[in-house]
């Protein structure tokens, strides 16, 4: 896979071309944090960032509540070493703040939004964000609130489209009053499957676009993980406390991830590559968001957007088309 060859996608109505598959900041907030994935290297982060926009990946997600700030810190770092000219896109999201303990507090409150994306912006280095979302759509009796104070910022010019990610079709359906949603971010992969159901065809029908996250199961589906790995999980990893990484769930997970391997082989690709091309099959999603730790893990993944799955290989993985 080499620069430019990566398959592109029209973001909904944007005008955004991205690349079938994104690079993903959530764990190069490294640990220490509610949601933190353990230890991590920001050279090795920057590395990893470098190594896909190398490779041809041209859209970067990110989170102000990724170790609150830090992964927004280290994609800033990144793209300061780039010429303007060829930066990708920036998406990036708000409402979620630091509290007592470094857990999560969420916001909607639209004074707290104009300071968060003018935190992010300084953070970033940018002059304005590509896409700015809403995190979560907590408290929800403030979403619309909250979706005013991005539709705010897109007038301002300081963001140039406006989504959200972990909102319902009947959320969603409330805020476009105020505004159109250009995109949504839900979580997506064979072991979380949800979305499928009500929220991807009404975007699909509305022509929203539609990035998915998590579409490797945050690591359960790379073939990468195992019992006495999970065991080895640090503290601050919040995998070890997740439900799908602990039986009985972790049973059924690892034989999905036998037969992911399985269609690999014949793909001459690995488990979490067909995986993510998974997600891609269904019509409503225009990208994936792929986290990536180290530059190591880059190449392997990088040909889901391009590979095309068989019903045969559907069947074999034991799912149906999206």
């Amino acid at each position: 896979m080499h620069t430019d060859q990566l398959a592109r996608s029209e973001l909904g109505r944007t005008g955004l071309q991205i690349t079938r598959v994104g690079l993903g900041a959530w764990a190069i907030g490294g640990g220490g944090w509610e949601f933190g994935w353990g230890p991590q290297d920001d050279e090795h982060s920057l590395a990893a960032i470098r190594r896909a926009l190398e490779q041809g990946v041209n859209w970067i997600d990110t989170a102000a509540a990724y170790g609150f700030g830090r992964s927004e810190s280290v994609v800033g770092r990144a793209l300061a070493e780039m010429p303007r000219d060829e930066r990708p896109y920036v998406f990036t999201k708000c409402s979620l703040l630091e509290g007592p303990g470094r857990r999560v507090i969420h916001n909607l409150k639209r004074d707290s939004i104009l300071r968060e994306a003018q935190a992010s912006l300084e953070r970033l280095g940018l002059d304005a964000i590509d896409l700015y979302q809403i995190h979560w759509p907590n408290p929800p009796e403030d979403i619309e609130q909250g979706w005013a104070a991005l539709a705010e910022l897109k007038e301002q010019g300081l963001v140039r489209h406006i989504g959200v990610s972990n909102f319902d079709a009947s959320q969603v359906r409330r805020i476009q009053q105020i505004a159109p949603v250009e995109t949504i971010q839900p979580q997506y992969s064979l072991i979380e499957r949800d979305a499928a159901r009500e929220l991807l065809p009404f975007a699909q029908s509305e022509g929203i676009g539609v990035i998915v996250y998590s579409p490797m199961g945050s690591g359960l589906l790379t073939g990468k993980i195992t019992r006495s790995r999970i065991e080895q999980f640090p503290d601050d990893d919040w995998r070890k406390q997740d439900e799908r990484f602990l039986e009985p769930q972790l049973s059924r997970n690892l034989e999905l991830v036998d037969r992911l391997s399985e269609v690999a082989a014949r793909h001459g690709t690995e488990p979490g590559t067909v995986a993510v091309a998974w997600t891609l099959c269904n019509p409503a999603v225009d990208g994936a968001i792929v986290g990536f730790r180290r530059p190591e893990q880059v190449d392997p993944v990088l040909p889901a957007a391009n590979l095309k799955l068989t019903d045969e290989n559907l069947e074999q993985i034991g799912a149906r088309a999206p």
